[in-house]
C-alpha cells in the first residue's frame, strides 16, 4: 500500500521544450484541449511531410526515364545491363534509367522501398511502445530527410549505380516506417474512442496534403534540377521533426495532463502544475510493454490486419496505376494525355477523403468500426465494376464513377489504419497494464504494406493481358477484405441486438441514440 502512496518520478513529468516555453509565455498550464490541438496540427503535418518526401520519387521518374509512364514492369534487377553512357541532359533521362529497361528499375526500386517499409514498420512498432514515442519520432524524421536528401544528391555527384538508389531507397523505406504506428500511438493516446472515428477521419486527411504538395514542389523544382526535388522536401520534414521534439507531448500522462470531465476529482487546483497523483501505483507509472506476439493476440488485430492486407492491395492499385489505365481508355471516344489522365486521376482522392470521413463518423454513430469497414468494401466491389463496364461513356460519368469507387475503397482504408488501430492498442483485454498502440498499429499497417507491395506488382503482369482481369481481382481483393471481417461483424451485431432488447429500444450507440 505504501507504494500506490509514493509521488512519481519528475522525469515522468518533464515536458518538451516547446511546451514549457508556452506555459512561460502564458503564465499558466496549457488545457486538455490545447494539448490535443497540439497533438492534431503537429502529427498532422508530421505524417503530411513524410508523404511529400514519399510523393517525390514518382514526379521525378519522368526525368529519370523519358520513356517512362507510370506503368510498372517488375524485373529482377541483378538481370538488368547497367553498363549505360551518362547524360546530363534534363530531357534524355539519367543512367541507368534511361535505358529500354529503367521504367522495370524504377519499379524494382519502388519494391524495394515498399518491402524495407513493410519490414520496418513491425519493428518500429515493437520499438514505439519501449521507446520515447517523441524522440523516435524525431529520429525517423530526420532519418527520413537524410535519405531522401542522398537520392537528390546523385545529381550533383554524377552517381549512375543503380544499387546506389535501390539501397538509398531500401533505408528511406526504414525510416518511413517509423512514421504511421507512432503518429497514431500518440494520436490514440489523447482522443477517446467515442469520437475516435471521425476525428481521425479528418486527421487523415494529412496523406492526401502530402501527396500534393510533394507533387506541386517537385513538380516545379524540376526546372533547376532534379536533385533540388529530393533536397527540398527533406529539408522540410528535418524541420517538422525538429518542431516534433519541440512541441510533440506524447500522452496526457507525460505532461501530467487531467481531462477536463477528470478535474473535478484532481488533486490540484486552478493553475496548478499536477505533479503528485493520488493513490497511483508503480504498475500505472511504469506500463509493461506488450510483445509482438501477445500483440497478435489481442481479439480484432489478425482479422483486421489480414483485412488491411487485400484493402491496401486495391488502394496501391489505384494509387500506382489508375493515371495509366485512365489514358490508356478511351472516354467518349478520346483518349486523355498523360498529364490530363494524373489531373483526372486526384478525383479518387477527393473521394478517399470524404470515405475517410464518411466511414469515421459512420463507425462512430453505429459503435461498429469492422461492419462500417466490411460494407464500405463490399460497396466497393459494384462501384468497382460500374467504373471499369461505364467510366468510358462520358467524362461527366467518369469524374463520378471514380469519386464513388475512391470513397469506397479508401474509406475502410482509412477507417482500419487510424481508429481501428487505436481501439485495438487499447483494448479491454489488455487490463490497462500494457502499452500496444504503436505495437498494434505496426502490425496491422505492416501487413497492409505487404499487400499494398504486392498489388502493383501483379497488376505489372496482369494488365499486359487484360484490365478486366485487373478490375476482377480488385473486385476479388474487396470481397476478401469484407469477409475477413465476418466473425467480428456478427459479434458487433449480436451485442447491438442484445443492447436493444435489454434497453427497449432501437439499436445505438450508447449512451446517445442513433438519429435515423
Amino acid at each position: 500500500m505504501d507504494s500506490m502512496l509514493e509521488p512519481l518520478p519528475a522525469t515522468n513529468y518533464r515536458k518538451p521544450l516547446g511546451i514549457r516555453f508556452l506555459e512561460h509565455i502564458k503564465q499558466k498550464t496549457l488545457s486538455y484541449k490545447a494539448y490535443q490541438a497540439i497533438v492534431l496540427i503537429v502529427t498532422f503535418f508530421a505524417y503530411a511531410s513524410y508523404h511529400a518526401n514519399r510523393k517525390t520519387t514518382s514526379v521525378v521518374k519522368s526525368v529519370l526515364d523519358p520513356e517512362s509512364d507510370v506503368s510498372l514492369k517488375f524485373l529482377p534487377w541483378w538481370r538488368k545491363n547497367l553498363g549505360r553512357p551518362v547524360s546530363w541532359a534534363l530531357g534524355s533521362g539519367w543512367a541507368p534509367f534511361d535505358g529500354p529497361d529503367g521504367t522495370a528499375l524504377l519499379g524494382d526500386i519502388d519494391v524495394g522501398f515498399l518491402g524495407a517499409y513493410a519490414i520496418g514498420t513491425y519493428f518500429s512498432g515493437h520499438l514505439g511502445d519501449r521507446l520515447n514515442l517523441r524522440i523516435f519520432l524525431t529520429v525517423g524524421m530526420v532519418g527520413t530527410g537524410l535519405f531522401t536528401s542522398l537520392y537528390g544528391v546523385g545529381y550533383w555527384a554524377n552517381i549512375h549505380i543503380f544499387y546506389y538508389f535501390l539501397i538509398d531507397q531500401m533505408f528511406a523505406g526504414l525510416f518511413q516506417s517509423t512514421g504511421w504506428p507512432l503518429v497514431v500511438a500518440v494520436v490514440g493516446n489523447w482522443f477517446g474512442k467515442s469520437r475516435r472515428g471521425l476525428i481521425m477521419g479528418i486527421w487523415n486527411a494529412h496523406a492526401s496534403v502530402g501527396n500534393i504538395a510533394g507533387s506541386v514542389i517537385a513538380s516545379v523544382l524540376l526546372v533547376y534540377g532534379w536533385g533540388w526535388s529530393f533536397v527540398v522536401p527533406s529539408l522540410m520534414i528535418a524541420f517538422v521533426g525538429l518542431v516534433v521534439f519541440l512541441l510533440l507531448p506524447v500522452s496526457p500522462e507525460s505532461v501530467g495532463a487531467v481531462a477536463e470531465e477528470d478535474q473535478v476529482h484532481s488533486p490540484r487546483k486552478n493553475g496548478e502544475e499536477l505533479t503528485e497523483p493520488l493513490l497511483q501505483s508503480d504498475t500505472e507509472v511504469k506500463k509493461k510493454a506488450i510483445g509482438f506476439i501477445e500483440a497478435w493476440k489481442i481479439p480484432g488485430v489478425a482479422p483486421f490486419a489480414f483485412s488491411l492486407f487485400f484493402v491496401k492491395l486495391v488502394v496501391y492499385t489505384f494509387l500506382y496505376w489508375l493515371p495509366f489505365y485512365i489514358s490508356h481508355t478511351e472516354i467518349d471516344g478520346k483518349y486523355l494525355s498523360s498529364e490530363a489522365a494524373g489531373n483526372l486521376s486526384t478525383v479518387s482522392d477527393v473521394g478517399g477523403l470524404v470515405g475517410g470521413i464518411l466511414a469515421g463518423h459512420i463507425s462512430d454513430r453505429l459503435g461498429a468500426r469492422a461492419l462500417t469497414a466490411a460494407s464500405f468494401m463490399y460497396c466497393a466491389i459494384p462501384a468497382l465494376f460500374f467504373y471499369r463496364s461505364y467510366g468510358s461513356v462520358s467524362l461527366p460519368v467518369n469524374v463520378v464513377l471514380m469519386f464513388i469507387t475512391g470513397m469506397f475503397v479508401n474509406g475502410p482504408y482509412a477507417l482500419i489504419t487510424t481508429a481501428v488501430s487505436a481501439d485495438l492498442g487499447t483494448h479491454s483485454s489488455l487490463e490497462g497494464d500494457s502499452r500496444a498502440l504503436a505495437t498494434v498499429t505496426a502490425i496491422i499497417d505492416g501487413t497492409g504494406a505487404v499487400g499494398a507491395a504486392l498489388g502493383p506488382l501483379l497488376i505489372g503482369y496482369i494488365s499486359a493481358k487484360s484490365w478486366s482481369a485487373v478490375f476482377t481481382m480488385s473486385m476479388a481483393s474487396s470481397l476478401v477484405a469484407g469477409l475477413l471481417l465476418t466473425r467480428l461483424v456478427v459479434a458487433e451485431v449480436a451485442a447491438k441486438i442484445a443492447e436493444s432488447r435489454r434497453q427497449g429500444r432501437p439499436t445505438s450507440r450508447s449512451p446517445a441514440p442513433l438519429e435515423v
